[in-house]
């Protein structure tokens, strides 16, 4: 086992007097120190799981973790990056996608997209969505996905609502309206009266088209809206001149 500083072997005597932010305290500080849980656990009466939620935080060096496999020929207490191969994934989707932004620019309807997503679009939790009560603007978002991501569309929708929307004719309309008469809806966010400011309330309320499993897609296009939004910002007459000359 790593040897433990007297003060620490101290502090783990004192063990049954102490407080329970004073064991988590210790916990971490003999973690710290480079012991894996199960030394820690052969030191203080602690449970691993316990142990594991008071040291998350408490990060290993390379030099703590080879140690702790040469000391118990284990990799048990020593944490694994389980996040790296996605990680690598998503690099090389993103550089695939900056890649394919010269060509892509040649095309209107690619770098309207983009530039519709770039403003309307959904930029956290890695879906691929927008919100609009206009039809035209989601129709022409299926279309740019169907063209450039995934032409079956499967998409979900959402409505957000006011609570003197009727809610079956508003999910009726938005399905005649971009021609989805299967689509699927997830629950409706419904406000209530006196919450807003609003008076004349949006018949049919705000729909949400979301494209199922859309984390590549969504990855893809934040890569493109970085690359054109950065090309756009630096040179926009360039830009604009180069794509039309094409």
């Amino acid at each position: 086992m790593q040897p433990i500083p007297v003060e620490l072997r101290a502090r783990a005597a004192r063990w049954e007097d102490l407080s329970r932010s004073e064991r988590a305290d210790l916990g971490r500080a003999l973690r710290g120190h480079g012991l894996s849980y199960g030394e820690i656990t052969a030191v203080v009466p602690v449970a691993k799981g316990t142990l594991a939620y008071w040291c998350r935080d408490v990060p290993l060096t390379d030099e703590q973790r080879a140690a702790i496999v040469e000391r118990t020929g284990s990799r048990a207490g020593v944490p694994r990056d389980t996040q790296r191969r996605r990680r690598v994934e998503v690099e090389q989707i993103r550089s695939a996608a900056r890649a394919e932004v010269p060509a892509l620019s040649r095309d209107p309807l690619w770098v309207a997209g983009v530039c519709l997503y770039w403003g309307e679009g959904g930029k956290s939790a890695r879906r691929l969505e927008m919100s609009n009560a206009d039809p035209r603007l989601l129709l022409s978002f299926l279309k740019w996905i169907r063209r450039y991501h995934d032409p079956s569309c499967d998409v979900v929708l959402s409505l957000n609502l006011h609570a003197a929307n009727d809610e079956l004719e508003a999910r009726a309309h938005w399905r005649r309206a971009l021609g989805l008469p299967m689509a699927p809806f997830t629950k409706s966010f419904i406000k209530p009266e006196g919450t807003g400011h609003r008076k004349n309330h949006l018949a049919y309320g705000v729909c949400r088209v979301r494209l199922r499993k859309s984390a590549d897609p969504w990855i893809r296009t934040m890569a493109w809206v970085d690359r054109l939004s950065a090309q756009l910002v630096a040179s926009p007459e360039a830009s604009l001149a180069s794509n039309s000359g094409r």
